[in-house]
């Protein structure tokens, strides 16, 4: 009797239990369906068409305005170097010195025998005029002094070309030569760069560049130094693509003192207001995620759908859509952190 009575207790026991565990999760149920009848409060916006005038930024390498190989228009031994690495030379100013020993001596004949031949021409002149002279004596005279004329004009070439000068300004980038070195005809000398002025070369697709002109100014900047804005203007448009179909476009870029840029730093030119045209636009505060990876809530009957789309131009406050959005879609600006597909949204705008 003992036995049975504890039996019929924890029956009771286990029968409460059960019953307590039931009646919570009844409770839970029903705080669930409670929760998933929780209504969002949005704002929202029709997506629409708007006319976007965009800039277009290009990368490019600069380039100097003038790129000059110096070389010898003689040859010989060098006897003396004006230059090094990293220092400025003017137009004009010699930067190296051939032996002109040989060449001196055939300018120093030819001069002599010009001013010689020179003064037998005038003589044979005022003879003839007097009739001292005849016609084939006067014109042999004048053959004479051509002749010496033009060796003479030679000679002293050859001899200035001794001296090799830079024809530009610029800083010496390369020298080829050294005390003692044996040149050739035609042989580097020395390479000089003009940075006063640069080059910046960008390539643009055929879809932008029928809207480039030779005379048309750009902004040039360099992440060498943020901040710093150079004035550039398009000095050529290829009429000639490439495989790529883009064109090249060179833009003359003054350079800054303070900031001062180099051959073969890259460079990037903006052109504003290039492009524009009507774009599908929404606020830039209806996108969620990154740029790769842009998306948007629809609201639609009470309810939001969550798209993938591709953004374009981002003007800081709206942005272009290429893809995943059409005109006319009822797209979530405020209160979509919180959301998910599907889920029931009230709209309050």
């Amino acid at each position: 009797m003992s036995k049975l009575k504890y039996f019929i207790i924890a029956l009771v026991v286990m029968v409460g239990i059960v019953a307590i565990l039931i009646s919570n999760k009844s409770k839970m149920e029903a705080k669930s369906k409670v929760a998933t009848k929780l209504v969002h409060y949005v704002s929202v916006v029709k997506a629409e068409k708007s006319e976007i005038k965009q800039d277009l930024s290009l990368i490019g390498t600069f380039s100097a305005v003038r790129d000059i190989m110096v070389l010898s228009e003689t040859q010989g031994r060098v006897t003396k170097v004006n230059m090094a690495v990293g220092e400025y030379k003017s137009a004009g100013s010699v930067l190296a010195e051939v032996d002109d020993e040989l060449k001196r001596a055939a300018y120093k004949s030819a001069e002599a025998n010009y001013e010689k031949t020179k003064k037998d021409y005038e003589r044979f002149q005022k003879l003839f005029e007097q009739n001292s002279a005849t016609e084939a004596q006067l014109e042999n005279a004048k053959f004479t002094y051509v002749n010496a004329e033009s060796q003479y004009i030679v000679a002293k070439k050859q001899l200035a070309d001794t001296k090799i000068t830079t024809p530009v300004s610029g800083t010496v980038t390369m020298k080829n030569i050294e005390v003692g070195t044996m040149l050739m005809n035609n042989g580097v000398v020395a390479n000089i760069i003009d940075i006063s002025g640069l080059k910046l070369k960008v390539n643009v697709a055929e879809n932008e560049v029928v809207k480039i002109k030779k005379g048309d100014r750009a902004k040039v900047y360099s992440d060498v130094y943020p901040g710093v804005e150079y004035t550039g203007v398009v000095e050529s448009v290829s009429d000639k693509g490439d495989e790529s179909h883009t064109y090249a476009v060179e833009i003359k870029v003054q350079n800054n003192n303070s900031a001062r840029l180099k051959a073969g730093m890259f460079g990037r030119v903006v052109f504003d207001n290039i492009s524009s045209g009507e774009y599908l636009t929404i606020p830039r505060s209806a996108v969620l995620g990154s740029v790769r990876d842009a998306y948007v809530y629809i609201a639609e009957n009470g309810k939001v759908k969550k798209r993938f789309i591709v953004i374009g131009n981002d003007t800081g406050t709206t942005v272009s859509v290429i893809s995943g959005l059409k005109e006319g879609e009822t797209v979530v600006t405020a209160g979509q952190n919180t959301l998910e597909d599907d889920v029931t949204v009230e709209i309050v705008n």
